[in-house]
């Protein structure tokens, strides 16, 4: 199952990128009535790639650690809306492949263990990965779509 997770993970590195490139200037950066734009969702997946690959890491090798982030804080304060939409494109694609090499060595016996979640709740390394692509393909459809 976590194969086919993170292939699917592959996949969407392979097709994401060129989806994103075909948006205009203007749609990607406007900021309709949600929150953030198209380009700060991106920066959003972006720092999720980033805190995930950090979970699969030390969730190896530490107990139980605690990994979590303020999303909005982590937006504001990299200031994604003004950054260069190409460098961001290449970013998120190249912390995806990474995160997917790094995913795809972790041992069937540790993907048991846990990471702690922001509300004292641990979850398995399972969990993270499935969660991952859910919250993805979330994303993805509000910058897509």
């Amino acid at each position: 199952m976590t194969k086919d997770i993170l292939n699917e993970i592959l996949l969407i590195c392979d097709l994401f990128p060129d989806q994103m490139r075909a948006i205009a200037h203007d749609q990607f950066f406007a900021k309709p009535l949600s929150k953030w734009s198209r380009q700060e969702v991106l920066g959003h997946l972006i720092d999720s790639a980033k805190v995930n690959t950090e979970r699969f890491v030390r969730g190896q090798i530490e107990n139980n650690p605690q990994i979590f982030y303020d999303q909005d804080d982590w937006v504001a304060v990299q200031d994604y809306q003004h950054h260069d939409k190409e460098h961001l494109i290449v970013l998120w694609e190249s912390l995806n492949r990474h995160l997917v090499h790094v995913a795809t060595h972790i041992s069937e016996k540790d993907m048991e263990r846990t990471c702690m979640m922001r509300n004292g709740q641990s979850l398995t390394l399972q969990f993270l990965i499935e969660d991952y692509l859910n919250h993805l393909q979330h994303h993805i459809g509000q910058i897509i779509y």
